[in-house]
């Protein structure tokens, strides 16, 4: 079977499994099992494949044709440049989360602050603290998360992109880990607060793609009955610990721009802005004390 033949047919079973991007989604894995950029698979149609890269594909493919996110099979996807590996511990990160982590290291870059603190809030794969650091060299960021198995993972993409000394990762549900760490009392005042939260509501949560209700954790995806939990949490929590210059930036879900707008308001924050992604859609609100 030749490179093109292969495509056709795993675009063909990815297209039946209702797959979106079948032929996208192919050529993705097959230049992973290849070990070679997307497009010089079209300088290599007539390519004959070997009989092992043939059944490794077949595996591939059926994974993918059983909505295993295409991250999950490869391992890892990009993000802000970045090489982030992902598994069943985090959420994959989207591409209009890029947005947060642009926001965010632009309000550092013209802050003056010689040497800002960042808390990531719900850190998940660590994707936004890695992004905030690559850009910001002199800020420090602090990390935290509930789930050990994701702050597992985020120190491993923190460390494999060269940022371990420049983000702490901190266990714990919410603020508490700020509270201490097990040695001292700690109440550090953030000049940035970032956080994409789970924003999910719970009954809205089975109706998702398979890839995302069957591979991303619960945990990270659950918002609570309306999906407000956390923004809830942030609106009335996060005050104590930002400097009186500080920021907040917060993303949200499709159609909650003005509900959560409306609980920070009624916290006594200032709302600056709520920006919109990529594709015109309200996306992350941004705020001050």
């Amino acid at each position: 079977m030749t490179v093109l033949e292969a495509i056709q047919k795993s675009t063909d079973f990815l297209g039946k499994k209702n797959v979106e991007s079948p032929r996208l989604q192919t050529e993705l894995l097959l230049a992973h099992l290849l070990k070679m950029p997307r497009m010089k698979l079209y300088l290599n149609f007539d390519r004959a494949l070997t009989t092992a890269e043939t059944d490794a594909l077949r595996e591939l493919v059926k994974r993918r044709g059983a909505r295993e996110p295409l991250q999950h099979i490869t391992g890892s996807t990009n993000f802000c440049g970045h090489d982030i590996t992902v598994n069943r511990h985090v959420l994959v990160p989207r591409p209009e989360t890029e947005l947060l982590a642009e926001l965010a290291w632009n309000f550092l870059a013209g802050s003056g602050m010689p040497a800002p603190l960042v808390l990531d809030f719900c850190t998940g794969s660590g994707c936004i603290a890695i992004a905030i650091a690559a850009k910001s060299p002199s800020a420090k960021i602090i990390a935290t998360d509930i789930s050990p198995d994701a702050l597992a993972l985020a120190r491993k993409n923190a460390d494999q992109n060269q940022m371990a000394e420049r983000i702490e990762f901190l266990p714990g549900d919410g603020f508490a880990p700020l509270l201490s760490e097990g040695r001292v009392p700690r109440v550090p005042n953030f000049d940035l607060i970032v956080s994409n939260p789970p924003y999910i509501p719970s009954a809205e949560i089975e109706t998702l793609d398979p890839e995302v209700r069957d591979f991303d954790p619960r945990l990270a995806l659950d918002g609570g009955a309306d999906g407000l939990d956390f923004y809830r949490r942030l609106a009335a929590e996060a005050r104590a610990h930002l400097q009186p210059a500080g920021k907040i930036m917060v993303e949200f879900g499709d159609g909650q721009a003005d509900a959560i707008k409306k609980l920070f308001e009624n916290e006594k924050w200032i709302v600056e802005a709520v920006q919109e992604d990529y594709s015109q859609r309200a996306r992350v609100l941004v705020a001050r004390r």
